[in-house]
């Protein structure tokens, strides 16, 4: 081994022998290779600073780290590094001061998938993403619903619908899919091609709309939801009631959680003039606006909304406020008006995030102004009575009412 080491020893010899004996002065042997070394460091932070994404995240990562290395080494107790690493992702989204975005741990997003899975009731079945097919593994079938009638089973895997490979969409983005086809039938594509299903969904959305007359002569229009068909559900609902007489109308969106664009479209449309009636916008700008043609009718209408008011049912409300075709009562709504979408990270973790928000004609981002306020306030002293569909018509002046919703007699009396 002492000899190994000897030849090794004599070979870095002869090669500085041979640079000197070139003529270069040790000083500049030594200035080369500190500018040589200076040079690999440079292009090396340079580089970790753009895979970063610049000078400021590289900037906020160091601030990390350096946070992180004086907790473990100044902190009395032991220091859980994943649990801090979570608790400043969720600190991070929390930051954005937007009550809808959040972070979820990997094992919180693995029971986010669960519990999503089995709210799916649209069509009736729950579905999970299959990672081995890139379709979706049906889960649950309920008993009754469309997917049952059409013999649709667990353990199915959906890889299309109407022909469209669902491939490469998320479970949010083929819940949107299946629910733009609610009010039709439509083919599902089972196990990658080799069987398909029809599914008939004609009357899967029947209930969305309630309506009837009053003693007072308003049309009572109830609509629980903005999925498919339910935006034509309500046309039909106010033509009936128009034909029975109505010379006013109230329509109920109290505790409506929206759905899609599509429908609340129909419903301004049919109601307002010529005119933009909404545009959806993202972080770029980008704006996607919808318009209303020319036709329109015009009614004494309230318009009745609270705190379970949500998203196209926010903008419904909003849109025909801003345009002064209805007078808006009941509870301020919550500004629930954006649209998220679920990023899953590298380790398992993932983050639900708000990516798109509407505006009204006028430009107002309801989310920002805090959501819908009334023109006038009106509280139900019995939570209960909201959106009840007995005991609500009342005599002329709509007050010989034994409901107990307030709001809706405080509507029926505002147009008697």
């Amino acid at each position: 081994m002492s000899i190994l080491f000897r030849r090794l020893f004599r070979r870095i010899g002869r090669f500085f022998s041979a640079l000197f004996n070139i003529g270069i002065p040790l000083k500049y042997f030594l200035l080369i290779l500190v500018l040589f070394c200076g040079g690999i460091y440079a292009l090396t932070s340079t580089r970790m600073i753009r895979q970063v994404g610049g000078r400021d995240d590289y900037d906020e990562a160091m601030r990390y780290i350096e946070i992180k290395d004086l907790l473990d080494e100044k902190f009395i107790d032991p220091v859980d590094r994943k649990s801090m690493g979570d608790s400043a992702a969720a600190a991070m989204v929390s930051g954005l001061g937007d009550a809808w975005s959040y972070y979820m741990t990997a094992d919180e997003f693995r029971t986010y998938q669960l519990s999503a899975s089995n709210d799916y009731a649209d069509i009736g079945m729950s579905l999970v993403k299959d990672e081995m097919t890139g379709g979706f593994q049906v889960i649950s079938v309920y008993p009754g619903s469309p997917a049952s009638w059409a013999g649709l089973g667990a353990g199915m895997v959906i890889t299309g619908v109407d022909g469209k490979s669902v491939s490469d969409l998320s479970v949010d983005e083929v819940r949107t899919l299946i629910r733009t086809k609610l009010n039709s039938k439509f083919v599902l594509t089972i196990s990658g091609g080799q069987a398909t299903i029809e599914v008939d969904c004609t009357n899967a959305n029947a209930n969305a709309v309630l309506y009837r007359m009053e003693k007072t002569g308003a049309g009572y229009v109830q609509i629980t939801n903005f999925e498919a068909g339910s935006g034509q559900s309500a046309v039909d609902a106010i033509e009936t009631l128009m034909g029975q007489g109505a010379v006013a109308f109230v329509l109920d969106l109290r505790n409506n959680a929206g759905g899609l664009t599509e429908e609340v479209a129909t419903l301004l449309d049919y109601l307002l003039p010529g005119g933009l009636l909404f545009s959806e916008v993202s972080k770029s700008g980008e704006q996607i606006k919808t318009e209303s043609d020319v036709m329109c009718i015009q009614f004494p209408m309230v318009v009745l909304v609270n705190t379970g008011t949500f998203r196209e049912a926010e903008l419904c409300a909003a849109v025909l406020q801003e345009y002064g075709w209805a007078t808006v009562m009941g509870e301020a709504t919550t500004g629930n008006t954006r649209s998220q979408e679920t990023i899953t990270l590298s380790d398992g973790s993932a983050i639900r995030l708000s990516t798109h928000s509407y505006l009204t004609p006028r430009g107002v981002d309801i989310s920002k102004n805090g959501g819908v306020v009334p023109d006038t306030i009106v509280f139900n002293r019995d939570a209960s009575a909201t959106g009840t569909t007995q005991g609500t018509t009342g005599g002329e002046d709509g007050t010989a009412s034994i409901s107990d919703d307030d709001q809706l007699m405080a509507a029926l009396r505002f147009l008697s």
